[in-house]
């Protein structure tokens, strides 16, 4: 995931809003989920490069995210596209230990790293995988109850809408447009947008 258009130069806490997302911002370092190499940039309001064409988002942006999807103590989160494994730590802190967070790498070297990064947190209700070749998301029965997508799609993604449990939420950049999707708990599903970003692409086929 890259830069919002235009660049905001938000501090890490995001316009100086103090919520559970800048509260969780504060408590994740982002330095310890970093290659060496861009540690010194951990504090910097823009994309650092990870490996593989990848980034670790821009606080501003990932804060904007996570405020959209609105996380809840106990949640099921799925995290699509984790990378470095700060967001799932970010969704982890959020979550709490009687939530569950899964985040999916299709590199596996990445996945290998990432994993590694979020076993160092102690948060042990959060953990990262690699994506299995060819499914996009992780079905589960009932669905998730939040899924965030850190890359952007060509369209929605109904594969992972039809993985939002009712009264869940996800959000996903769309022709980098941040959309959020609200299903009900009738099942109905609703769409939004909110502003546009610039991200790496959703490989949706995974083989």
């Amino acid at each position: 995931m890259a830069r919002r258009t235009p660049p905001t130069d938000l501090p890490t806490g995001a316009g100086g809003v103090d919520d559970a997302v800048a509260a969780a911002l504060r408590a994740v370092d982002r330095r310890r989920f970093l290659p060496r190499a861009g540690a010194r940039w951990a504090g910097a309001d823009h994309p650092i490069e990870i490996g593989h064409g990848q980034t670790c988002s821009q606080p501003s942006t990932v804060a904007a995210m996570l405020r959209l999807l609105d996380v809840p103590a106990g949640a099921r989160v799925l995290d699509v596209g984790s990378g470095s494994g700060w967001t799932t730590a970010l969704l982890a802190h959020l979550v709490g230990p009687d939530g569950e967070v899964l985040g999916l790498e299709r590199h596996a070297d990445l996945a290998d790293r990432g994993a590694a990064n979020v076993r160092r947190t102690g948060m042990t209700w959060a953990r990262i995988a690699r994506a299995t070749p060819g499914v996009l998301g992780a079905p589960r029965v009932g669905g998730w109850d939040r899924v965030l997508v850190s890359a952007a799609a060509t369209r929605l993604p109904d594969a992972l809408v039809d993985q939002v449990a009712p009264g869940g939420r996800m959000v996903v950049p769309v022709r980098h447009e941040m959309t959020l999707v609200a299903r009900d708990d009738d099942g109905a599903v609703h769409r939004s947008v909110h502003g546009t970003y610039s991200f790496v692409p959703l490989v949706e086929d995974q083989d």
